[in-house]
């Protein structure tokens, strides 16, 4: 990136702030950061500050703190600075909490409360949606699709429904929080109205036994915290008024992803709106966690639009030409010709452009056949092959570059993970949920404690013994054995008399004495399983250290298998009345690959520049802020990136829910028509319909970040779905068909 003593024209337009409001929006590898860093340097070097004053930066996760830190520390030595005097850096959570710690008392917290994490939060909203279940058995019957018959409508209920309730009363509980509604107030605005919302009235009453656990706890959760920050900051003028004063600067990065409470939050921070010295930027088109979050990106782009001052950074070293040529076209095409004219506004019309002559960071050369949409219609796993295929080939003549595959969800990231593993022999960097060595470690842990939860049954501890000799499955002939042994330990009938045979009953007796080494292994099998069955009276984390001891050998292994130790002592902690099935059921949704078990200033700390010569496997999402010589782009059909035409197919709805409503978006359509004054009388389906349009865009803007991760090289690829009905994206047609219209076609295939 650009040193510090030659920032581009854009960039010195920024650096040449001192005052007032100003909106910045940035294109993909623009270096914002680089420029943030700097200007609060120059602002901290150009004596606006009094000694006891600092610029405050808030920015979205933890490696970003360390980053700006680093940068602003060099920076200021450059100029011959204290380089750790001020600034101060913060996520808008640890802003939160330094906030809420000065005065928790005016919001009723104890000074030692606690934050619980998402995990945890996500624990107790399971346990207050099936509190709602068994109060309102067939609570959601209205909403099912009419032909469905008892049989299929129970176990949709095991299972889809509470999944679907969760994912609805996350999206409520977060939503009501960021327009700071309790469940109190919320209960008197359904008093309130006349109208028929039982979506909301379903998301009340989980709301309100999730808030009650929390309390009884004495916890908060992160969206509790940014609350409370705030309603600390109305209450408390005098430590509002010293922060003002200690802060006269605020810089926020990644201003695309900030949320009504966050802006709030800053604004009060910033003090009267004459007078606020306030920098927001952001890139628009890398809003991509709107479904997920209470981010809203019209924030950024209201106030870019009445900020006193308004940039944009344009220039990016990071690709070649022909990549920016492409991103660019996207936006041109999706502003003008997309299908679906409520969508022409997914993408904010900035264009990158190549960085100057002479940059220190100059655009990769181009050459003809760097981009290939292949066009061949494939099936899903005709696709993973073609990519694994190519990649292999790719890797063999260039070992010092980097090459990732997006996926557009992580149990597609598995599959290609897998298959270049059994078919290629190479071993994918996993950026995913979890890797494969922590499913596999898991997943490990979870058979053995299976069978000590229930050790009579012979078919658990037939995969204990599978475990125990896990080191042999390289060896075909001796796994045979082991698989052998594994089937005779499946037959014995009674497992308990393996480990305390009677002398009338005695399963090893019966066993041929001819063979010695098949004694030897089980005698020794037996030992194991005994010191393992003892070791079950071990308070959880001491236990999974106990089984690792013994079937862990890698120093990679043994590290994930300490942190779900520590991870099982916390939970055991915090659940106290839970017993080992409990827990077991969290290593479950670890092994499958459903939680993610690092924490996120962990996985952002990911460097593509430490894997040359592998590749990494990862999504689409994971992949912002990141950059490859070459990408894989695969699965862009219309399922993973639908323009809300009639054939496309939008994975909110499930297919047991009638008139294919998206059931999280009706209820906070429910939701705002209670709180927002300007919005209509709610009428079902208009927020299916509504976040049709949301998604969408939002996947354009996915689209376009993909695009943007690639250096040199960019691979795009669909396939046809389950069914076989999956057609190419829309954006995938236009931009195909625009390569083949250049003077210098380069669609073929894979290369």
């Amino acid at each position: 990136m650009t040193n510090y003593y030659s920032p581009r024209p854009a960039q010195k337009k920024i650096l040449a702030y001192r005052g007032g409001t100003m909106g910045v929006s940035a294109v993909p590898g623009s270096g914002k950061t680089w420029t943030l860093s700097l200007l609060a340097a120059e602002l901290i070097n150009s004596g606006l500050l009094s000694a006891d004053q600092e610029v405050l930066i808030v920015t979205l996760v933890n490696s970003a703190v360390d980053n700006f830190s680093l940068r602003i520390s060099s920076f200021l030595q450059d100029m011959g600075l204290l380089p750790s005097l001020g600034y101060r850096v913060r996520t808008l959570h640890g802003l939160a909490h330094d906030i809420v710690k000065e005065r928790p008392d005016l919001v009723g917290l104890d000074s030692k409360f606690q934050i619980i994490d998402e995990r945890e939060a996500d624990r107790i909203r399971v346990d207050a949606v099936y509190d709602w279940l068994r109060k309102y058995p067939g609570g959601i019957d209205p909403y099912l699709i009419p032909d469905l018959n008892e049989k299929k409508k129970t176990s949709l209920y095991k299972k889809q429904i509470p999944d679907l309730l969760l994912q609805i009363a996350n999206q409520f509980i977060r939503t009501a929080k960021n327009h700071q509604l309790s469940p109190d107030s919320l209960l008197l605005q359904i008093k309130s109205t006349k109208n028929n919302l039982h979506l909301a009235e379903m998301g009340l009453e989980i709301y309100k036994v999730y808030q009650r656990n929390l309390e009884y706890r004495g916890a908060v959760d992160f969206d509790d915290l940014i609350n409370h920050a705030y309603n600390i900051l109305k209450l408390d003028l005098s430590l509002l008024n010293r922060l003002q004063s200690n802060w006269p600067f605020i810089l926020e990065d990644e201003a695309q992803d900030s949320s009504l409470m966050q802006q709030r939050i800053l604004s009060l921070l910033a003090g009267p709106k004459d007078s606020q010295n306030w920098v927001r930027v952001g890139d628009p088109n890398q809003a991509i966690y709107e479904s997920f979050t209470t981010a809203d990106p019209k924030l950024l782009l209201k106030f870019i639009e009445i900020s006193d001052q308004n940039h944009v950074l344009p220039n990016s070293g990071r690709s070649t030409e022909a990549i920016i040529d492409l991103a660019n076209y996207l936006v041109d095409w999706t502003n003008k010709y997309h299908p679906q004219s409520l969508i022409c506004d997914a993408l904010y019309p900035n264009k990158i452009v190549p960085t100057p002559p002479d940059d220190l960071q100059p655009n990769p050369k181009y050459q003809s056949g760097q981009i290939h949409f292949f066009d061949k219609e494939l099936t899903p796993e005709k696709e993973i092959q073609v990519i694994a295929d190519s990649v292999s080939s790719w890797l063999k003549n260039h070992p010092q570059q980097t090459v990732a595959v997006l996926s557009p969800r992580n149990d597609r990231g598995k599959k290609i993970a897998s298959y270049l593993r059994n078919k290629h022999k190479i071993e994918p960097v996993e950026y995913l949920n979890t890797t494969l060595s922590t499913r596999k470690t898991t997943g490990s842990l979870v058979i053995i404690l299976s069978y000590l939860i229930d050790p009579s049954s012979s078919k658990k501890l037939s995969a204990v013994y599978r475990v125990w000799k896990r080191d042999l499955q390289s060896n075909s002939d001796a796994w045979s054995k082991v698989e052998s042994v594994s089937e005779l330990l499946n037959t014995i009938q009674k497992p308990e008399l393996f480990l305390s045979p009677s002398p009338s009953e005695d399963w090893m007796a019966t066993l041929d004495s001819g063979d010695p080494d098949l004694l030897s292994t089980l005698f020794d099998f037996k030992d194991i399983i005994i010191k393992w069955h003892k070791a079950a009276l071990l308070p959880i984390d001491q236990l999974i250290l106990t089984l690792s001891g013994d079937l862990f050998h890698t120093s990679e292994e043994l590290s994930i298998s300490h942190k779900i130790a520590a991870f099982q002592k916390q939970l055991a902690t915090q659940h106290p009345d839970w017993e080992l099935p409990a827990l077991l059921d969290e290593l479950k949704s670890l092994a499958r690959n459903e939680r993610r078990f690092f924490s996120i200033s962990e996985e952002n700390q990911f460097n593509p520049d430490d894997h040359k010569g592998k590749v990494v496997i990862t999504t689409a999402h994971k992949s912002k802020g990141l950059e490859w010589d070459r990408v894989y782009l695969i699965s862009a059909n219309n399922y993973n990136f639908p323009s809300n035409l009639p054939d496309d197919i939008f994975i909110s709805e499930r297919w047991f829910i009638r008139d294919h409503l998206n059931l999280p978006a009706e209820a906070l359509a429910q939701l705002t028509s209670l709180v927002d004054e300007s919005s209509a009388k709610y009428i079902e389906s208009e927020g299916t319909k509504q976040s049709r349009l949301d998604y969408a865009r939002e996947r354009l803007r996915l689209f376009y970040v993909s695009i943007t991760r690639a250096r040199e090289e960019l691979v795009i690829t669909w396939n046809n779905g389950r069914s076989g009905k999956t057609t190419p994206s829309v954006p995938f047609q236009a931009l195909s068909d625009y390569l083949k219209n250049k003077p210098d076609p380069s669609s073929s295939g894979p290369g």
